[in-house]
């Protein structure tokens, strides 16, 4: 069986989020799709889907393979592009909608750089934190820092990036001591509002995955200002690494209970469709994926 159609099939069901969804753009039926997932699961010995009579998910087995999975569609698509005489050179306004803090402190540094590389390309980059529509707001391409199983979007893996939960040494040394997760129930959380969770924090640790309930003291739409209050000594936060990493490397932040692990989220850019792609989305696409091939945050 065709290795790169059972993938491609596998990644459609998941994005669509059933097998009847993935029918349409296959132009498949939902018995030969089921038979592509099934004779997949059977080759790799893994179950990679849990079926129900009203939902599909992935398994942890699915979700790794779903990531990687994508990752080789995209670089086959990028092979057929590299050596097709077709493929213009990029130009002409490209719209790009980020995150505000990762927008500021990953992006706005290499921009000039890819300018430098493609000069007939305007840019035009929104920042802010809200799920922009991609389609209907007119982006050519959003970099989206989630779990993108379910997303019917295109989109490549930049990196990842993990959640710390941490504080300040000052504000630890002034407040009880936390030795276990029922201890966090004493102490203010420094909560950021487009936080999926909310104030349900969940970690995995020694006894599986556990979730507590955080009590907010300040709730802000914007993780800088989640930050700056965190390592001004004003409470507890969860801050992704790609912010906090150079705080706890330098001692301004201190991770609290490192044998609990919070979620890691996946950094993509995400487009409409594979299909007919813009040269200037494309090579906005292999520019980030390159430069986010080591991220600073992870060395």
């Amino acid at each position: 069986m065709d290795r790169a159609l059972e993938m491609q099939v596998f990644c459609m069901v998941v994005d669509k989020g059933s097998f009847i969804g993935a029918a349409q753009p296959l132009e498949m039926s939902k018995a030969a799709i089921s038979r592509y997932v099934s004779g997949l699961e059977e080759r790799l010995g893994a179950r990679l889907l849990q079926r129900t009579t009203r939902r599909l998910s992935l398994t942890e087995q699915g979700r790794q393979f779903y990531h990687q999975a994508k990752d080789v569609l995209a670089m086959m698509d990028a092979a057929e592009d590299a050596v097709s005489s077709a493929t213009p050179e990029p130009t002409g306004l490209l719209r790009v909608n980020a995150p505000v803090s990762f927008g500021i402190l990953h992006l706005g540094p290499i921009w000039a750089d890819f300018m430098r590389a493609h000069p007939k390309v305007e840019l035009d980059i929104s920042l802010n934190d809200r799920l922009v529509d991609l389609v209907e707001e007119g982006f050519d391409a959003v970099i989206r820092i989630a779990r993108m199983e379910n997303s019917s979007l295109v989109g490549r893996r930049l990196a990842s990036t993990r959640m710390y939960l941490c504080a300040s040494p000052a504000y630890l040394q002034r407040h009880p001591p936390i030795t276990s997760l029922a201890d966090l129930a004493e102490h203010g959380a420094v909560s950021y509002t487009n936080f999926s969770a909310g104030n349900d924090w969940t970690f995995d640790g020694p006894a599986g995955s556990q979730s507590v309930r955080m009590r907010s003291i300040v709730r802000c739409n914007n993780g800088d200002t989640c930050h700056s209050i965190t390592l001004a000594g004003g409470g507890i936060s969860l801050q992704p690494s790609f912010m906090v990493a150079e705080d706890l490397r330098a001692g301004l932040l201190q991770e609290i209970l490192p044998d609990y692990r919070s979620i890691e989220l996946g950094i993509y850019v995400v487009y409409p469709s594979r299909k007919h792609l813009p040269a200037k989305v494309r090579a906005l696409v292999n520019f980030l994926v390159e430069r986010f091939a080591h991220p600073v945050w992870e060395r």
